[in-house]
């Protein structure tokens, strides 16, 4: 009996610890109450994935709000964006006013769960590219040639918040092919995000999706 005492504890501790993951504050609770809804627990799909930093899930999770309810991630979070971000054109009909029309006219998305491949081709890109400053997707060295591992993949430099790396992202600003935004909003399945150090710009995020 001791021995299934202590079982059933350990068992009650490991569950506990996975519904404390999975109810953390929603990232963008302060934008608006609605954030807070149980429901949107779900978003946080990378709550276990612990080979990936904080703020790497919390980039996962941020993406998958947007992607659940895109009318309220509109109305209270991008519209907002002015006093989020630096230099953001809120007059472009391309790219700003578009995502607008994009958001509040689509329907939900599923949400993306973390995969560790992904991450561990975004992960390499990063911090071989990091180091040396090069922008771009090209694999630079056979190590992340070996671990590439994307369908799509988003690339950012400079911010070093998860909120504002997706917002950058989805508003796409002078990227004519709205690649970053079709990706960040398509239909795939799976991601892995790495964020971290770059010579140049100082910090970078690599998004990988996968199907």
């Amino acid at each position: 009996m001791k021995y299934l005492s202590v079982y059933f504890a350990l068992i009650a501790l490991f569950l506990g610890s996975q519904i404390l993951a999975q109810t953390g504050a929603s990232p963008l609770a302060k934008f608006a109450p609605e954030w807070s809804n149980a429901r949107y627990t779900a978003c946080n799909t990378a709550a276990n994935a612990r080979y990936m930093s904080g703020e790497e899930r919390e980039a996962i999770y941020i993406l998958n709000l947007a992607r659940m309810n895109p009318k309220l991630f509109c109305q209270s979070v991008l519209l907002k964006a002015p006093t989020l971000l630096s230099n953001v054109d809120t007059s472009s009909e391309v790219y700003y006013k578009s995502l607008i029309a994009r958001l509040m006219t689509m329907e939900p998305l599923p949400i993306l769960k973390p995969d560790s491949l992904s991450y561990v081709s975004a992960y390499c890109h990063r911090a071989s590219t990091g180091k040396t400053g090069y922008v771009g997707h090209d694999r630079k060295t056979p190590e992340c040639r070996k671990k590439q591992h994307f369908s799509g993949e988003c690339c950012q430099y400079g911010f070093n918040s998860p909120l504002a790396m997706i917002l950058y992202l989805l508003i796409d600003e002078d990227v004519p092919s709205l690649g970053h935004r079709d990706i960040c909003l398509g239909g795939y399945k799976l991601v892995g995000v790495s964020m971290g150090e770059h010579k140049t710009f100082e910090t970078m995020g690599v998004l990988d999706f996968n199907f």
